[in-house]
């Protein structure tokens, strides 16, 4: 039988969703389940492995069902996921010793603030490229080992298993019979040289974690195993592609070239630019990651900005305030203004992430009169997400010596005009919306197709992207500088505001 498509996995936070991608580049189905949340303490976040994998291997059973595939056709499979988010398990049993830790918990937080005192930033900054934070997987780990009795010994015997959630998936896919990550998701562990391109011994020691728990890295595009019968249907398909969710969509949005970017506008927002075949150390407090890296090929290189609260700010409009019936509304409210008449909204509602990094700033409106109505806030809002892409952006533009060509958007905001026309004026480029909004299980799918060989290269991949609709800037570039003064004014007003409480 002919194998003429790939099914892509993409795992994410709150649900996971499968795609059947053919030759073409065209989705032939889609299939999404959620599973469920746990919260066993504040600013805990976990998830039950066990069942990620099920809800996993339900969606592919059911978009296979979907779109009468037989798993016989599948190429190659594709796997995404969230990043970060720690599992350890048994590797005779292959059942998590604990539940999975999310990327979202902040339980090391005290850990991380003795890891900074004791100077250890900048040296962990240079290798790994990322800022010592609970966000990643290194503390995670050694929280585990440090609180289930025996699981230290357990683990230097050999016994324990560590991945993130790509490596859980394949080893369930593959029987047990692969330990895998790829480089994509390595360098979001806390853990790995990106320059070296190996498990940093020195923090492994610090840490005080086993290198025997640790994942083979393999590279982000190519066959890396097959699945097991009894995992995929009765059938042997190769595993051909994996890489972390950002840098999927990273791919999904054919930037495949140096200065190329993409934000991924959700609850917050994540904006990444290549950088090509070297790592651009941050001197704005910005995440020196790997893209991927294809088969044999260099290692790629991207720099990424988070956004704490983007769309949650829209959210917060809509359930917090009940200024908003519906979070599309906030379109039509800001498009009955000519302008926001002076009013600001900064949305540190959790803080601020990059460039920042302040998590004592607080949320502020500013520049309120009595003739403000909620026309005015949710302007404000929509605008704030663009100011604070502008910010990450700037900070890249800074960092690379790269120019900004253009941005490339996916998610939920894509659909929101207004924010769309804003964001292309205030960054002064345009913003370019692609045909298929599912960049991130799309790039799993390419990285799988390019694997396996159901694609030839990635100039046949970037020959078959199309863009929907492309905003220009239409702002003279006097009031967009104006605009983005008073902006970073607000910013300034707003920052450390809840340092003396917490302290």
């Amino acid at each position: 039988m002919v194998r003429d498509c790939v099914v892509a996995v993409d795992q994410g936070t709150s649900g996971t969703t499968a795609l059947v991608v053919s030759r073409a580049g065209e989705v032939l189905g889609r299939a999404h389940a959620e599973f469920s949340q746990h919260y066993p303490r504040p600013g805990w976040v976990e998830h039950d492995a066990v069942e990620i994998w099920e809800v996993t291997r339900g969606v592919m059973e059911a978009v296979l069902r979907r779109v009468r595939t037989d798993p016989a056709r599948v190429a190659g499979i594709g796997i995404t996921n969230q990043r970060e988010t720690t599992v350890l398990w048994d590797r005779e049993s292959s059942r998590p010793v604990a539940p999975a830790i999310v990327w979202q918990d902040r339980r090391t937080a005290k850990r991380c603030e003795a890891l900074r005192a004791q100077g250890l930033e900048e040296t962990w900054q240079g290798r790994t490229g990322l800022l010592i934070d609970p966000y990643f997987s290194a503390t995670k780990v050694a929280w585990l080992l440090e609180s289930l009795p025996g699981l230290r010994d357990a683990a230097a015997a050999g016994a324990i298993a560590f991945g993130t959630i790509d490596s859980w998936l394949v080893w369930n896919l593959t029987g047990g019979s692969r330990h895998v990550t790829d480089c994509s998701n390595a360098s979001r562990t806390m853990l790995y040289n990106i320059h070296d391109l190996g498990w940093d011994a020195d923090i492994l020691a610090t840490l005080g974690i086993p290198a025997s728990m640790l994942p083979e890295v393999v590279s982000s595009s190519g066959v890396i195993g097959e699945t097991h019968p009894a995992a995929f249907f009765g059938h042997r398909v190769p595993i051909a592609g994996i890489a972390g969710d950002q840098q999927a969509a990273l791919f999904g949005q054919a930037c495949r070239g140096q200065g190329l970017a993409k934000n991924t506008y959700g609850t917050g927002s994540f904006l990444m630019m290549h950088t090509g075949r070297r790592p651009v150390a941050s001197s704005q407090r910005l995440l020196t990651t790997i893209a991927w890296r294809l088969g044999g090929d260099a290692t790629e290189y991207a720099l990424e900005g988070a956004i704490f609260v983007t769309g949650a700010a829209i959210q917060w409009l809509r359930d917090g305030l009940g200024i908003l019936a519906e979070a599309s509304e906030s379109e039509a409210l800001a498009a009955s203004l000519d302008g926001n008449e002076g009013v600001l909204f900064v949305p540190a509602l959790a803080g601020l992430g990059a460039p920042y990094w302040d998590p004592h700033a607080r949320g502020m409106l500013i520049g309120l009169t009595r003739g403000t109505t909620r026309a005015h806030i949710a302007r404000a809002a929509l605008e704030a997400i663009a100011y604070q892409t502008r910010d990450v952006a700037e900070a890249m533009v800074r960092d690379s010596g790269l120019a900004l060509r253009e941005l490339r958007v996916d998610g939920g905001a894509v659909q929101n005009r207004f924010l769309m026309q804003f964001q292309a004026d205030i960054l002064g480029v345009p913003v370019v919306v692609p045909a298929i909004t599912e960049t991130t299980a799309l790039g799993a799918a390419y990285l799988a197709g390019l694997g396996s060989g159901l694609w030839a290269s990635r100039e046949e991949l970037d020959a078959g992207w199309r863009e929907a609709e492309r905003y220009v800037p239409a702002m003279a570039k006097g009031e967009r500088d104006r605009l983005y003064s008073v902006w970073q004014e607000a910013v300034k007003r707003c920052r450390g505001w809840a340092a003396e409480d917490e302290a």
